[in-house]
């Protein structure tokens, strides 16, 4: 375990985040194989200096996909499907959040992209500290893939806690990592 706390970790990155950012694309990640086949991808509506969700969520919009984005309810995260109408968004404490019935099921859903500040070299990530992934992860069929900027992809293990779920790959700007598993 690392000498710093998560909570020291998460100002530091933070930090280092708003210092360094360059808006980017992520759309490379579109031409791995398990997004040539996916049918039901999990997403998020991306705020400020977090690595950009807009142009993938488009683009899987476009070819079909079935598109989930969470919803904060609770300690929970709802998931809720969108179809790309903007008008179906509202702002919630700085988060974009679609509107809508949550969905029955996530039995078919076949990736799950998920935020983060940091990931180790094993998969594990640093999110923002709400818990709501780590809530949600155990319980979520699909290939889990983080999206972070170049710097964030760490070489030096992060503090792990019995909850913490690793991913299966990262993707930054650039190029995706799998994670042996």
């Amino acid at each position: 375990m690392m000498a710093e706390s998560k909570k020291d970790l998460r100002t530091r990155y933070r930090r280092d985040r708003k210092q360094q950012y360059i808006p980017a694309t992520f759309l490379h990640i579109l031409n791995a194989p398990e997004f040539q086949a996916a049918k039901c991808v999990t997403s998020y509506l991306s705020v400020e200096d977090e690595p950009s969700t807009k142009e993938i969520n488009q683009a899987l919009l476009s070819k079909g996909v079935k598109l989930l984005l969470p919803r904060v309810s609770g300690k929970e995260l709802q998931w809720i499907e969108w179809n790309g109408d903007k008008s179906q968004i509202k702002e919630t404490k700085g988060l974009m959040e679609p509107t809508g019935n949550q969905a029955a099921s996530l039995s078919d859903v076949d990736i799950v992209i998920v935020p983060a500040l940091h990931i180790d070299q094993a998969g594990y990530r640093l999110g923002q500290g709400g818990g709501f992934y780590d809530r949600a992860l155990p319980t979520m069929p699909g290939w889990k893939i983080g999206l972070v900027y170049g710097g964030e992809l760490s070489s030096t293990s992060l503090p792990i806690e019995s909850h913490d779920v690793p991913l299966d790959a990262a993707a930054t700007p650039n190029v995706i990592v799998r994670f042996a598993r």
